[in-house]
């Protein structure tokens, strides 16, 4: 009977593992081309160059690109060692949770900033339409992610290797603060209620924006992005409660290695949720592209009229430049010949 356990939880701990790889590998691909596609578009553009919301977007494009390739060193680690190798040393323990949680953090208050701005830039007000600047912007997304870096490395230098239960929270006031706070508030409730809240408030305030008397530009402009940013929230809050709800239960009743099917179990739903978390750091340019005509519109802008128009002129250039040295190398060759005559 225990042989039979014990052959059934390793085949769910070997599913795990290449679903854990299968699923990394595919984020990352994706992950990588939406982030990129985001960058330029949101960089190219003049009309998004000075856009505070844009701004926004930029600043969480290149966390979810830092993360993304945080991520894919665990699913290489993982095809190779069979688990992330948090368990075998002390230091990568540490690191992978502090890079993580700044990661996430940076994400998900990106998110709220950018509701909170669309809010107040459509709002009908004019004092209130002035409160934020995009320099405003920038100090307190520099600010922010400060936060978010000293946060990380305070509550992550409490995790360590426990020889039955792996990488943990060993700090019983980290653990408190954990379970009471981090995950329930500061990246659970918090970012929802204040993303959430926001999003339909400028939704409403974009209903109302025909009243005002605003250029047609500025106005397609505050309906696309209110738009973007109010799908982007929906699909946060959706991707975000099941991690934030798992990982409270885990830190408080994590599952011993002498448990072996109770472990593979954990482990498969570990490997599960996680999955679906990590599509909040690829979804971004999936969800406007699918939601936003105009933005279609301005990726194929910037790939056709940009990107390749560059690179044709690079590739012209070069070629140009290599026919005028072929030719002059015939020329120089018969000067030659002429002199030695």
């Amino acid at each position: 009977m225990s042989s039979s356990l014990s052959s059934v939880s390793d085949g769910i701990l070997q599913f795990a593992t290449q679903y854990s790889i299968y699923s990394g590998f595919i984020t990352f691909s994706f992950g990588v081309i939406g982030n990129a596609l985001n960058l330029l578009v949101f960089t190219q553009l003049k009309l998004f160059r000075t856009n505070r919301r844009a701004f926004y977007i930029t600043v969480e494009s290149i966390s979810n690109f830092i993360y993304q390739f945080f991520s894919i060193s665990l699913t290489i680690l993982i095809s190779i060692y069979g688990d992330d190798a948090t368990e075998r040393s002390s230091i990568w323990c540490k690191f992978r949770f502090i890079l993580a949680q700044i990661c996430a953090l940076t994400t998900f208050y990106m998110v709220c900033f950018s509701a909170v701005d669309q809010f107040f830039s459509t709002n009908h007000r004019y004092n209130l339409r002035q409160i934020c600047t995009l320099k405003l912007d920038q100090y307190l997304s520099f600010i922010f992610v400060c936060f978010a870096i000293i946060h990380s490395i305070a509550l992550g230098s409490s995790y360590n290797v426990q020889p039955t239960s792996g990488c943990v929270i060993s700090n019983y006031v980290a653990l408190q603060y954990s379970t009471f706070f981090f995950y329930p508030i500061l990246v659970g409730f918090l970012p929802i209620v204040i993303a959430s809240s926001f999003s339909i408030l400028a939704y409403r305030n974009v209903r109302r924006i025909v009243r005002r008397q605003l250029p047609i530009v500025r106005r397609k402009l505050d309906k696309q992005i209110t738009a973007m940013v109010l799908m982007r929230v929906i699909v946060f809050v959706c991707l975000s409660l099941p991690y934030n709800v798992h990982r409270i239960y885990v830190i408080n009743f994590p599952t011993s290695r002498s448990v072996p099917m109770a472990y593979a179990i954990g482990r498969l739903l570990q490997a599960i949720i996680l999955s679906i978390f990590v599509t909040n750091y690829i979804i971004n340019f999936y969800i406007f592209i699918i939601f936003s005509s105009r933005f279609r519109h301005q990726v194929k802008l910037v790939l056709v009229k940009k990107c390749w128009q560059r690179w044709k002129y690079w590739c012209c250039s070069i070629n140009n430049r290599i026919e005028s040295e072929n030719n002059i190398e015939p020329r120089n060759s018969q000067m030659e010949s002429e002199e030695n005559m």
